[in-house]
Parts: C-alpha cells; structure tokens; sequence
C-alpha cells in the first residue's frame, strides 16, 4: 500500500490526546463550540426542518437509532448526520479553510455524535482527539482533491473521508477495513460541482449533509465486508506530500471562524464598509454608487432578490447592504422578511462588480476586496483591500468566538447550558465528560 495510506491510518488509530499540542486541542474546544452555535442558529430553518423531517420518515428505524439534537426524534446514525449536517449547513457561519474552499466541521461533529449514539460518557479530551482525526484527514483529502482535478467540487466530496475515518478509528477497524471504509467514502462522496450553487443558491450548499451521511454509511458497509476502490486523495504519488507530515503540520491551526453567517467570499467588502463607516460619516440613503472590487468567484455572489435565506447567505450585495443597515449580519437578518425589506434592496440594487488580477490570483489563500462609493455630495470614498475577519492568521479571539456562540444559541439552547458549553474554551480546564456538557441539549430536544 502507497505510504500515504499508511500515514493516514497509522495516524487515525494511535492518535491519543497526549499526542495533541495544547494549541491544536485548543482550536478543537473552538470548533466543538462554534459549530454547536451555528447547530442550534441553523436547526429551525426550512432546510433543517425537511431534512430532519425526511431522516425520521426514511431513516428512523434503526437499533441504535440516536435522537436528533434539538428535535428529539430518534433516527438511525446515518440519519442523524445527515439532518446534523444540513442543519449546521443551512446557516453559513461555520469554520472553513481557505485552500480546501470549504468546510469539515459541519460533516465532521454530526457524524461523531451520530457514531458515539448514546454514550456520551466519554472524557472530552478523547472526543475531541476523534475530532482531530476527522480535521486532519478531511483538510488533507480537500487539499488532495483540489490539487489534483479541474473542477471546484463541494465540501461533502472530501469531508465525507474524515467522518469514515473518525468512525473506523472508534471501531478499531484493521488496515483493510480502514482503507474500504475510506475508498468507499470518496468513491461515494457527493462530487458536486460547487459553483453551480454559487450561481443559483439552493438549499444543497456544500453537500454537507450528503458528506456525513456516506461518510457514516462507509464505515458501515466497510466493517461489513463490502468492498471500496483506494481513495486516489489519499493513496495517490502526487498527494503523498500533503499526508506525510500528520501529526506534524497541524491543518487545523489553518482554519477560519466566520464572523458572519453568509458566504465568506462577501465578508472582505463588509470589512472595508466597516472601515469607511469609521472614518467618514454617510448613511445609506447618502450613497449614490457603490462599487466592490474583489476576484472573480466573489462576483458571482450576484443574487440581488433571494427569495430565502439560502439565497441571502450566498448573495454578496444582500449581505453588504444588511451589515451597513444593521451593523451586523446576524441569522435572524436572513430572515425573508427582513432582507426583501425596501431599504436593504435598495442599497442592493446600488452595488455593481469589478475584479482585480492580483485578487483573482491570490484566491483561494486569501480573499481580498476594497470598495468605491460615490456620495450624493459630492465624496468618493475608496477602501483599501481588504480580508475577512477571523482568518487563521487573525484569528477571532475566544471570547468573540464564544460572543458569537451565545448570539447563535439564544433562544435555542437554555442559559444554564449555554455557559457549560461556553466553559469548554473559556475554562479548558475544567475535567468533563461529552454527557455533562450536551445532556441539556439532549433533554430539551426529547
């Protein structure tokens, strides 16, 4: 077997918490509750609602059937990551990585609390040490894929190998078992062309929930005896690189925080609004053009009537015009009766697209765009460039991360358990166990 395959297995089955530098637990306790956040923020959307609706109708019977969080109802592993993962997905305001041009979490945590069932009475640290082995193997399969075909596919086409993995891992599958399970999953894995939901926004997104749900069901069909193809992204000569210093070169140090639920492509001009506001005074009915400047994917953000919030999230003129109304884009303004309000389809309707060489080419490792308003008075204002915030090398701190959690989570998940959740960045030294943390949340749901 090529050596690549035997660094992703060795990796994913000796891999203990002592093995894990402090930094990299640390961002794990970050992405457990970020994406608990955008779980709860995201669990009553319309997308949400239908595929938990379909999880019970097709997938709820089931021996080990696990009960979706904030829902309640049992359903099978697959079933639970599945709805898991569509609703995370539903709310775009969860953790990426600039080179891979897309997301692990959202596949990655409903597919380990899908596979844990039950049994949440494992220390934290050793759930987190499974969520670790899920990053590491879905960045590195994202980096691989990306490297190494012509077209952008979606998330779930490569995070789809790191749930397999973090499932085969709990299992202590052999080599053998390893290597269908994740064979399966590629092979498997939803290889969606993303631009196509860039260019008409839907509630598939990133295939998330496709993702976790093959990822789960390869590991299944894997311990099973059924058979998969070597995944290429692992095993194949010109991707060894990326899968030889495991354990090493830590991916997840990489990723981003979102601070806005919509598509991170449209936050760099959203920064540069933020920045102009601070040094000009102007209101939006003051502006008579507005013009953003940024590469090419960025400006087929275009979407200026979503009819849902889907559409909103990937429509960068929407999103624009609702931080400078409200100072914020929080997933309460996705609402449709808030973004087809007059004065956030006005503002809209101002923006107009233009590229630049040096941004096209500097996309996907960093996203860069600076705006141009004309003001009725007679003022032009011109940004400089500009990046998201929250980037891994401008990270947002823990208490704006946990400031976020508790925006997202309000109303969802009870106070008392809001701040247990919070404790696992806040207070990372406190011992506990998975149960003590999530138990509210699962008694609320039932």
């Amino acid at each position: 077997m090529p050596d690549s395959f035997a660094d992703a297995y060795d990796f994913a089955s000796r891999l203990t918490p002592a093995d894990i530098p402090p930094e990299v637990m640390h961002q794990a306790r970050r992405c457990l509750v970020d994406l608990v956040g955008v779980w709860a923020a995201g669990a009553n959307t319309p997308s949400a609602r239908i595929a938990s609706n379909h999880a019970a109708k097709r997938y709820g019977t089931s021996e080990d059937a696990v009960p979706m969080l904030f829902d309640g109802r049992p359903v099978s592993p697959p079933g639970f990551a599945f709805a898991g993962a569509i609703a995370i997905d539903s709310i775009d305001g969860h953790d990426g990585h600039q080179s891979c041009k897309g997301h692990a979490g959202a596949a990655l945590l409903p597919a380990l609390l899908a596979e844990l069932g039950t049994s949440l009475g494992i220390r934290l640290d050793d759930f987190l040490t499974h969520l670790v082995v899920g990053y590491e193997i879905a960045l590195r399969a994202g980096l691989s894929l990306h490297a190494t075909v012509a077209d952008y596919h979606s998330s779930g086409a490569w995070n789809a190998l790191g749930c397999a993995a973090m499932v085969a891992r709990i299992r202590g599958f052999s080599r053998d078992q390893f290597r269908h399970a994740i064979g399966i999953a590629e092979y498997y894995g939803p290889r969606a062309q993303m631009m196509r939901a860039i260019d008409h926004p839907t509630m598939v997104k990133d295939s998330s929930g496709w993702g976790a749900m093959v990822g789960v069901s390869a590991a299944d069909l894997a311990e099973d005896g059924f058979t998969g193809a070597p995944a290429i992204t692992c095993e194949a000569h010109e991707v060894a690189h990326l899968w030889s210093d495991l354990g090493q070169r830590w991916r997840m140090l990489e990723m981003n925080f979102k601070a806005y639920p919509v598509c991170r492509w449209s936050q760099p001009p959203i920064e540069a609004i933020r920045t102009l506001r601070q040094q000009h005074a102007f209101a939006a009915e003051d502006i008579e053009t507005l013009e953003v400047c940024t590469f090419h994917e960025a400006t087929r953000l275009a979407t200026t009537r979503p009819t849902d919030g889907d559409e909103a999230q990937y429509s960068l003129p929407v999103s624009v015009a609702l931080f400078f109304i409200h100072g914020d884009v929080l997933p309460g303004h996705l609402d449709p009766k808030i973004i087809n309000r007059p004065e956030v389809l006005a503002l809209a309707d101002l923006i107009t697209f233009s590229e630049r060489a040096d941004y096209n080419a500097a996309f996907p490792e960093e996203r860069y765009a600076h705006v141009s308003l004309s003001l009725k008075d007679g003022r032009v204002l011109k940004s400089s460039p500009h990046v998201a915030a929250g980037n891994y090398d401008n990270p947002l701190s823990d208490a704006a991360l946990v400031a976020k959690f508790r925006k997202y989570a309000a109303g969802v998940i009870p106070d008392t358990v809001q701040k247990r959740i919070a404790a696992i960045v806040l207070d990372p030294a406190a011992d506990t166990t998975l149960q003590a943390l999530l138990c509210g949340l699962l008694r609320e749901a039932q």
